[in-house]
């Protein structure tokens, strides 16, 4: 890795590779509205702004503009090299496991030979010196008190108001990161408890959601948005929506925010960072990196995780020990100021709108030049600017400053009960200490078969925080047994979050979370964090999900249709998802039981067809009868977990069911054997966005196995082919920017998938070459295979199943996985080792032979795109009516595929 920064080859051959890659990655960016909406943004600012630059380069802006200039492009590579890549310039941040002084050498061996150029930034030529906003700077689009109306390649309606914040020195700039007053204001403007702004959009039916955050975050500047997601309804009163905000924010300028939103803040803020946990070494060490270049050295680690990082005008924070309060009134008044100046700035005169919205199809003038975006940009009305200014008072419309949050919790609260023993080096463990399985839950509550609950629980003593999960399921069939019902459990869910979501808000900020699933096999209620008001929480919403029906149900059809019409937009955005997602979608159909997935139109026309009524009609019966399973894990007791259940059981009242009306469990479909010579399962539909010119090939190897042996072999067969493939299909063959391999579960079978992305090739190419590589994984990879290399692999595997879990929520969901799937092996992970350990190259080899030659059960699942010059019309379908397919299918076909694997299923049951 080192030697990329330190001797680089820059070959001929590399270039036009790496520009191969940049170009498929712009391809597959085009349909993408946040590269658009980011484009545009750009060129609101100041052309002589470095900032204003097209963002990603494609062959039009690297190769052959360069050859118009007369420019050679590799030359220019290298002395853009020679020039900026300096150690000076540099930040590297290393986490691993092993010594310092062991850290250290690494590093010197590895980036020691990297060149000190001593060279002065490049932004010294323009920071501070090129404004990026302002009246009198020259930009492509205009920006304050402007509007841009975008036409959305998804069905979006959203209003985003943007201020740009600008820094005059890097003295200001540090005090800005440092205070984080953005931090602090956009939790105000972003609130949506009662009396926050979302609250009084959503009174209105003007708007779904609202968030508010810094956007663009540079040395110079950063720009400040609030962002509105518009109901139909909302569209229309564009300015209405403005002048609430601004409404906001002159309450914000006029009266001071109260003490205890900091206080609060802060505490929640310290309660995070008191009971953080440890988290991919990857992410983290890309973190470091990132905060060397922001913060100094005593805040590398908190400068980003931290608030409040100032304990006055001249000296930092210097204690890591998490604070319950802010050390003296000056410290808060800091703070204060920081966001009495951003919230100054957040004038209308200082800025600019942006919408998105499909109603301007066809009633704009302007194209942006990278990526084709349609859009109008127009002055806002010096009668509306006037109006914004003068803004309604914020009492008057029901606005107001967040309530104290109830949800912190107390000291008292944050007892853990059980402590863990001390924690031992992962190092020091010896291979049978690792291999030795973590204790499972037990039942502590068995109303058997036909009672009420089977209850799991665990007390945590390993993680030693004072948090905890329960997960409630009732078990019932009659939720998801057709379209219609399925589309009715996702209307209530959205239904019910977003009508308890004043109450929840501050619940989450206080680090409890819910979740309510419509599931095939019944519902599913989580929850989750702080231990100390969790039941409570609990207690309250599975109330009003239960009893309080009238409080989570839309209250008049207005309402209902706001849910419908955010619920229809949702779906309708899989047109426009990548060409390789819609392949993955169509090979996951195949091998799932109909009244387990129901396809995406199914979706959108049950939806379309339902009404109020219905859906009253349904939540009144979701919780009428069923069998209950739960799991209470972490720092609990058993008597308090046996509590909280019978809470549950008293909130839900349903009527037990029989042990013959238990709902079945899913069994994953087998897809049709093939015999050699005779030529695979193969899909070929139409990119669902006919805008997008990129197609895409996926093929799944599907194993039946349910051993831990089968799951085992299939991915170290994945591991094997990872890298060539990799290399062969994009780093040679050139075929696309996406190309990637792995290993899926459904249910107890296990599927080796192979993708690939192209702007440059067919389908039908993307697949000859990915089978060419699999006809010669036998003899090219496994035969060569080496004891070295088979256990190389088997290490990498065996590593990652006894690396021990950082988090409870990891735990948790392992446990829930082995008793909601009825196997209840806790081991699993121990059992796979074990499968490991034992596995040979002749296993290897046999299992493949297995896999691809004698039981070859292989789906192509290819999406062709409409335009471009790989476009292709394939046909809907083949009058496929079962069997072995002997054709091409198409997608009118995959029902029938479906049915067809539904039969053998039951065949090989029988």
């Amino acid at each position: 890795f080192g030697s990329f920064f330190s001797g680089p080859l820059f070959t001929e051959s590399a270039t036009g590779r790496e520009l191969n890659a940049i170009d498929s990655e712009n391809s597959k960016n085009l349909q993408n509205d946040v590269f658009r909406l980011y484009q545009l943004e750009k060129d609101r600012v100041n052309s002589d702004h470095p900032y204003s630059k097209f963002f990603t380069g494609n062959k039009s802006t690297l190769l052959e503009g360069t050859k118009r200039q007369n420019i050679n492009l590799r030359e220019q590579l290298v002395k853009f090299y020679e020039t900026y890549y300096s150690a000076n310039e540099m930040s590297l941040a290393v986490v691993a496991p092993q010594s310092l002084s062991q850290l250290r050498k690494f590093v010197t061996d590895g980036f020691g030979s990297i060149p000190n150029r001593e060279i002065d930034p490049p932004k010294g030529d323009w920071i501070y010196k090129v404004k990026p906003y302002g009246t009198s700077v020259n930009r492509r689009v205009p920006a304050e008190k402007t509007i841009v109306e975008i036409v959305p390649i998804q069905e979006l309606r959203q209003v985003t108001i943007t201020w740009p914040i600008m820094f005059a020195s890097k003295e200001e700039r540090e005090a800005f990161r440092l205070n984080k007053p953005d931090y602090f204001v956009s939790s105000l403007l972003g609130h949506e408890g009662v009396g926050s702004l979302l609250s009084y959009l959503k009174g209105k039916g003007w708007a779904n959601s609202l968030g508010s955050l810094d956007n663009a975050n540079l040395s110079d500047f950063i720009t400040f948005e609030v962002t509105v997601e518009l109901t139909n309804k909302g569209l229309g009163v564009i300015d209405d929506v403005c002048e609430a905000i601004f409404s906001y924010i002159r309450m914000m300028q006029k009266s001071p925010i109260p003490d205890y939103v900091f206080d609060e803040n802060l505490q929640l803020d310290e309660l995070e960072w008191r009971y953080t946990t440890k988290g991919p070494s990857g992410s983290y060490a890309q973190s470091l990196a990132t905060a060397m270049d922001a913060f100094p050295p005593s805040l590398y680690i908190a400068g980003p995780r931290r608030l409040a990082l100032k304990e006055t005008e001249e000296t930092l924070i210097s204690s890591d020990d998490p604070r319950t309060s802010f050390k003296t009134k000056g410290q808060r008044d800091i703070l204060k100021e920081a966001c009495t100046d951003l919230i100054s700035k957040l004038t209308v005169d200082n800025s600019f709108l942006t919408v998105f919205s499909k109603t301007f199809e066809g009633k704009t003038s302007k194209v942006e030049k990278w990526y084709g975006t349609n859009f109008n940009v127009r002055p806002i009305p010096m009668s509306t600017l006037m109006r914004w200014q003068n803004a309604v008072p914020a009492g008057s419309i029901g606005l107001a400053y967040p309530r104290k949050n109830v949800f912190i919790p107390s000291e008292s609260g944050l007892r853990v009960k059980k402590k863990p023993p001390k924690e031992s080096d992962p190092k020091a463990l010896t291979f049978e200490e690792k291999m030795k399985p973590i204790p499972p839950p037990t039942v502590i509550r068995d109303d058997g078969d036909e009672g009420r609950w089977t209850v799991y629980f665990k007390q945590d003593e390993k993680f030693g925080k004072p948090k905890a999960f329960l997960i409630f399921q009732l078990l019932t069939g009659e939720l998801y047994s057709s379209p219609l019902m399925a589309s009715l459990g996702m209307l209530y869910s959205q239904c019910a979050a977003d009508k308890l979501n004043e109450y929840i808000y501050d619940a989450g900020l206080a680090g409890l979370t819910y979740d309510l699933q419509v599931l095939p096999r019944g519902v599913r209620l989580t929850f989750g964090g702080y231990n100390d008001k969790l039941k409570t929480f609990a207690s309250y919403v599975s109330s009003k999900l239960a009893k309080d029906l009238d409080d989570v149900l839309p209250k008049d059809e207005e309402e209902f249709e706001r849910y419908k019409d955010n619920l229809l937009r949702a779906l309708s955005a899989f047109k426009v998802k990548q060409p390789y997602g819609h392949a993955i979608y169509y090979s996951g159909l195949t091998q799932q039981p109909r009244n387990f997935q129901y396809t995406n139109e199914q979706l959108v026309a049950s939806l379309t067809e339902t009404s109020l009524p219905k859906l009253v009609d349904y939540v009144r019966t979701l919780w009428a009868s069923g069998k209950g399973e739960a799991l209470i894990q972490g720092n609990y007791d058993k008597a308090e977990a046996l509590d909280i259940v019978n809470t549950i059981d008293k909130t839900l009242a349903f009527k037990p069911i029989t042990a013959d009306q238990y709902p079945a469990r899913m069994k994953a479909l087998p897809l049709p054997v093939t015999k050699p010579g005779e030529k695979p399962t193969r899909l070929s539909i139409s990119e669902p966005n006919p805008s997008n010119n990129n197609a895409a090939s996926h093929i799944t190897l599907q194993c039946l196995g349910t051993s831990e042996r089968d799951h085992v072999l299939i991915e170290i067969i994945s591991a094997i082919i990872e890298e060539p493939f990799y290399d062969d299909l994009r780093t040679k063959q050139q075929l696309g920017y996406i190309v990637s391999s792995g290993v899926k579960g459904i249910d107890q079978a296990r599927t080796l998938s192979i993708i690939v992305q192209s702007n440059v090739a067919p389908a039908e190419k993307l697949t000859s070459s990915m089978v060419k590589l699999l006809d010669g994984v036998s003899d090219k990879l496994l035969a060569p295979l080496t004891a070295v290399d088979i256990e190389l692999f088997v290490k990498g595997l065996v590593d990652s199943r006894l690396e021990p879990d950082k988090q409870l929520a990891v735990e948790v969901t392992r446990n829930w996985s082995a008793i909601s799937n009825g196997r209840f092996q806790y081991d699993r992970l121990q059992a796979e080792v074990a499968a490991l350990l034992a596995i040979t190259k002749e296993d290897i080899v046999g299992y493949w032979d297995q896999l691809y030659v004698k039981e070859r059960r292989m789906l192509i699942s290819e999406i062709v795109p409409r335009t471009g010059p790989t476009s292709k019309e394939p046909a809907l379908g083949s009058g496929y009516s079962g069997g072995k397919p002997t054709t091409v299918l198409g997608i009118e076909d995959i029902d029938q595929l479906r049915a067809n694997g539904e039969a053998s299923r039951l065949n090989m049951l029988s």
